[in-house]
This record gives structure tokens, sequence and C-alpha cells, in this order.
């Protein structure tokens, strides 16, 4: 029940974040506000977070692979609203799985809009641990049956069926690699266990 609740507030409270776009030449870089649909020039914005600029040469570690998709703009928000940015961008090595817009766009509604609230900033933590392995998992290592530990104590389960990847029933719909460890795409949002 718990985490029906989460996942009802997470769904809603991303589907009213700004979602950011770059223009394909590198150009002007504009918000969209997803309730209304509405940009805005982003120079109407406060300054971005350093670590969340993409560099335009060198390696590109997990967060810029989020930041740099126009799929994960929900994720890079709840990073964002977790104070967990930072946390990404180290070192590592880590396994991310990365819920797409979509993903969340499918938890019932209000769950994401709830989880961004600061007094929700630790059930949101939980839950975006929830989707980081420390360590690399190259989708070759993923075997069916095998269980990892994911930063936040608890585990997920992965299954191998006709060459396919799931994770919790989600299914890993590409794999990027990063400097720092590789983000597996995925299409649902992992929900951890209730404590």
């Amino acid at each position: 029940m718990k985490s029906q609740i989460m996942t009802a507030v997470l769904a809603t409270l991303l589907a009213t974040l700004p979602a950011c776009d770059k223009s394909a030449d590198g150009g002007t870089v504009t918000t969209t506000t997803r309730a209304t649909g509405a940009a805005a020039p982003a120079e109407a914005t406060p300054t971005a977070d350093p670590a969340l600029v993409i560099p335009e040469n060198g390696p590109k570690n997990i967060v810029h692979v989020a930041v740099g998709s126009k799929d994960h703009t929900t994720l890079v928000a709840a990073l964002k609203a977790a104070d967990y940015v930072d946390s990404l961008t180290n070192p590592g090595p880590f396994t991310v799985f990365a819920p797409t817009n979509a993903a969340f766009d499918k938890l019932p509604k209000g769950t994401v809009e709830g989880l961004v609230k600061p007094e929700k900033k630790a059930d949101l933590t939980e839950i975006l641990k929830y989707h980081v392995a420390v360590s690399i998992y190259q989708q070759k290592d993923l075997k069916d049956g095998m269980v990892l530990a994911m930063a936040n104590g608890a585990k997920v389960k992965l299954a191998v069926k006709d060459g396919k990847v799931t994770v919790n029933g989600a299914n890993i719909i590409a794999s990027v690699p990063a400097s720092n460890g590789i983000v597996h795409v995925i299409d649902g949002v992992l929900l951890p266990p209730a404590k």
C-alpha cells in the first residue's frame, strides 16, 4: 500500500516538472512545462547546476547521459529534487536502471508530484537508490534469476527470456556506457519493497 501511494505521488510530481530540450545543432535550449506545454527561453531559468552541464569534449558520466536524453527529463528532475545528482557524478562504478518519462507516466496520478515535495525527499531518495547498483553490470553479465543488491540495501531480480532482460519485470530497452558506469534504460519504475 505504501509503495502504491509513493508511486502515485512520484508520477504526479514528475508530470508537472519542467522538461528541457536542446536543439539538434546545439543551439537554443528551452524549457517546457509538461502541464501547459508552454516554452520559455532557458535564459529565464536559474543558472544550471554545474554537475548537470554536459561537457562538449571528454567523458560523460551517468548524470550527463541522463541530462542529454529527452526521454529522461523526469528522472533528472527527481535526481535534483532528492539532491542525488552529486552521488551519481562520483567515480562509481555504478549501474543505473533509468526509467524513461513514459515509465514515470505509468505511475498513478499525483505520485511524482507528491514525492518531489521537500517533506518526501527521504522517500524519493530511497526510490532512486533502488535504481542504482554499486558495480558495473553489462547486459551480457545479467543472467536469468540473478539478484542484485541496490544502493538502498534492497535487492532486484533479473530475468532473461529470448535474449531480453528484465529487472523486477521492467524491460531493459537500451544500454548506454558512461565514464563512471553504465545506464540501462528501462520501461518501468522500480519500487523498493516495503520495510
